[in-house]
């Protein structure tokens, strides 16, 4: 194992990656880039936080290979759990990926690794939604503030990346993928987010929410760009939209038994 910015991890299953991760994707993606120069505008030395939409399981590779050409090694903050599956588990260690132990008392253990590795120079993917959107139309749901949270705790910027295709190839919760014939994977960064308005605040829920919601109106914008649509006017909300369904279904229950035989 080496040391580097982003904490240990081995100099040889990087390499690998690199070799293994474009070649894989080019037998069945094709893809259409655009907004590198703002990820390499950022010195390589200094840490970045790349800040994403999340369509499926099979989005991280392109966006793998998008951050490796713009210069830069990407580091993921991943599922505790998927640590634990024997050879994906030797990968995302050996490359320096960063667990999160959801719904533990140290979780915020992980966010302080973070926070070091940016402060000495990561490349940090957040997935704000925290999973795969759940919306129908694949547009960005409420995010979590671990996002703004690490960025205004360390000052590093933060960069919007907006991607769209990756779900044709594995749709969310399908394990049988679509590889041919080829798909077309976009992925478009944007300027860094302004978070002037937040720095040398405190850092309360309140904040962070404002902030968690500027940087992803930034994604979903750039991901409108993409798409050629507009966005809801509000992010879907999980949580709000099971309380709807519950609603829906209670007021039907209730209709049915009001109904004589």
């Amino acid at each position: 194992m080496s040391k580097h910015a982003d904490g240990s991890y081995s100099s040889a299953w990087r390499r690998l990656t690199k070799i293994v991760v474009p070649s894989l994707l080019a037998l069945f993606t094709k893809h259409e880039w655009h907004g590198q120069e703002y990820i390499r505008n950022v010195s390589s030395g200094s840490g970045v936080i790349l800040a994403a939409n999340h369509l499926s399981y099979a989005d991280p590779l392109p966006l793998c290979l998008f951050t490796h050409r713009a210069g830069r090694y990407p580091v993921f903050l991943a599922k505790s759990t998927l640590f634990e599956i024997k050879g994906l588990g030797t990968v995302m260690r050996g490359t320096g990926q960063l667990p999160v132990y959801r719904g533990q008392a140290d979780a915020a253990l992980v966010l302080r690794d973070v926070e070091q590795g940016l402060r000495d120079g990561a490349c940090v993917i957040f997935y704000p939604e925290g999973t795969a959107t759940r919306d129908p139309d694949l547009w960005p749901m409420v995010p979590r503030t671990g996002v703004a949270r690490a960025a205004l705790a360390t000052g590093v910027p933060v960069i919007p990346v907006a991607q769209w295709g990756a779900q044709k190839i594995l749709p969310y919760g399908s394990m049988h993928p679509h590889l041919l014939p080829r798909h077309l994977v976009q992925i478009t960064a944007g300027p860094p987010v302004d978070l002037s308005a937040f720095q040398g605040k405190p850092l309360t829920t309140q904040i962070l929410r404002e902030a968690t919601q500027v940087i992803m109106k930034d994604v979903t914008g750039l991901l409108a760009g993409i798409r050629g649509e507009t966005p809801p006017a509000e992010p879907y909300h999980p949580a709000v939209e099971r309380r709807k369904a519950r609603q829906a279904q209670r007021a039907a229950d209730s209709g049915s038994e009001a109904t004589p035989p």
